[in-house]
């Protein structure tokens, strides 16, 4: 087994081929320390006119959409060699995301790689038919059968917060289905996309064309997957705004497009709940990989009543969590991706105080990191909750904490949002909690620290929080089309 990446510059994977970008290559950076790690191959136009090419011509003239069986050998054996690679690609995605090795034992990498397990599953154990019986419409004595099968091209645009998560919950899902897939990964971690695509090419039996990866320093590239007619459907995950105009270009020719987009979730502390323990997990949660998560709960309900101990405790929380190196396995905190994100996430800090907001904890740049995209975990308290640090994601350690008058002014607040993903509630009234639940117009809630990711389980959200499901059944559905078969007799 060779090591992925050895010489420092990753390629292309395009029908079956690990190839140069044609653009040369561009640098993959530490966030923690703002050095050169190495060099990731940069596709233009052109490349990726040669990646459509070959997933349209695999879908067509290949048995792949046909063979779930041989599909579902493919995934395990991509999940098998993915496994063989686990330390490589662990420190690999330390050094390129930032993230916290800690996280590397869950949603950062191992998890993803096991839920491969469960689309392969799928490939095999799937209703692909429904009988649904004999009828006689306009008196045609007819039996009809409902067909499910893959939608054909689909092209994933995925971002770099969870990149190894996204990446392959797109390809396990839409393979699984009987799909071929383009890829195009986020230019900040073009290394997580590209170890994979050299393990899909050397180490599986996946034929060639049906996966091809991308990466790119251009921002831009993904777009022309949205307009090209020979690809049926667009897999995004993404901020809203680039959401928009995703669907915008998949508009052009009425393809299909799955979107998970932004969030700005609330966390609802009811009053008979225990305020510190609660505010607590609400500090530490927005700290998790630098608070680089669109489901992480940014607004903190609490009572009115109870507010200043609110504050109190959740600024306790946040002042132990110290931003750090993410190979400590004792860090939560990272750094953020790179030194754009960081002067997006500053700005917002000054909008704050611009608006009256108190900083409570935090706010600033940890003095004792001279180097890497570092902020300090924040608590901005004594704003209104149409402030715009408490409408607008922000996508960095921040906590916006909110008081609220009763249970029905809490949810009024949690979904007086354009967004609509994700949400926690803690109390102890059970009744309440599933009033409170029922209220708040969300993808997926947590009740008092339940955990909703996990293979099986469809993820996504409401309103401007995107358009469909990732993930779980529901999630492998997306990537099918369904045909009507009517036969008289």
């Amino acid at each position: 087994m060779r090591s992925l990446l050895s010489t420092g510059v990753s390629r292309l994977l395009i029908d079956g081929k690990l190839v140069e970008g044609a653009d040369g290559v561009f640098a993959t950076v530490n966030p923690a320390t703002e050095d050169v790690l190495g060099y990731a191959a940069n596709a233009n136009a052109a490349d990726l006119e040669a990646a459509v090419e070959a997933a349209r011509t695999a879908f067509d003239r290949t048995g792949w959409s046909r063979e779930p069986t041989f599909r579902a050998r493919c995934l395990e054996q991509l999940r098998t060699a993915l496994q063989a690679h686990i330390e490589e690609l662990r420190a690999l995605t330390i050094a390129e995301v930032g993230a916290p090795a800690m996280l590397t034992s869950g949603p950062q990498l191992e998890g993803p790689i096991a839920d491969l397990g469960y689309a392969a599953g799928l490939a095999e154990t799937y209703h692909w038919e429904t009988d649904l019986g004999i009828a006689e419409p306009m008196g045609i004595k007819t039996h009809r059968v409902l067909r499910r099968e893959p939608i054909g091209v689909v092209g994933a645009i995925t971002p770099w917060n969870f990149p190894h998560q996204i990446n392959l919950a797109k390809l396990g899902s839409a393979l699984a289905a009987g799909n071929t897939v383009v890829l195009k990964p986020a230019p900040d971690t073009p290394w997580c996309a590209a170890a994979v695509a050299a393990i899909i090419a050397e180490e599986t039996d996946i034929p060639a064309g049906v996966v091809n990866i991308v990466t790119s320093a251009d921002h831009e590239l993904g777009a022309l997957l949205t307009t090209d007619q020979r690809v049926d459907m667009i897999s995004f995950t993404g901020s809203t705004t680039t959401g928009r105009s995703v669907l915008t270009g998949a508009a052009t020719n009425l393809k299909k497009a799955f979107l998970e987009l932004g969030g700005k979730s609330a966390f609802i502390v009811l009053d008979d709940a225990d305020i510190a323990a609660a505010c607590s997990v609400a500090a530490f949660s927005v700290c998790v990989h630098a608070g680089q998560g669109c489901a992480l709960t940014t607004r903190l309900l609490v009572p009115r009543a109870a507010y200043d101990q609110a504050v109190q405790a959740t600024a306790a929380t946040m002042g132990t969590i110290v931003p750090g190196d993410p190979t400590d396995p004792r860090t939560v905190c990272g750094p953020l991706i790179s030194q754009r994100q960081r002067a997006r996430v500053e700005r917002y800090l000054d909008i704050a105080r611009t608006e009256g907001g108190r900083i409570v904890i935090g706010g600033g740049r940890p003095a004792e990191h001279e180097r890497g995209f570092f902020v300090e975990p924040t608590l901005i308290a004594d704003i209104a909750d149409t402030a715009t640090v408490a409408r607008e994601e922000i996508f960095g350690p921040v906590l916006v904490i909110i008081p609220y008058d009763s249970d029905d002014d809490a949810v009024r607040i949690a979904n007086d949002s354009p967004y609509g993903l994700s949400g926690a509630v803690w109390g102890t009234d059970t009744d309440r909690i599933r009033r409170v639940t029922d209220g708040v117009r969300t993808g997926t809630l947590s009740v008092n620290g339940g955990v909703w990711y996990c293979a099986d389980a469809p993820f996504g959200g409401y309103k401007q929080s995107g358009i469909g499901r990732e993930m779980g059944v529901l999630g492998f559905e997306e990537y099918l089309e369904t045909k009507l078969v009517a036969t008289a007799g």
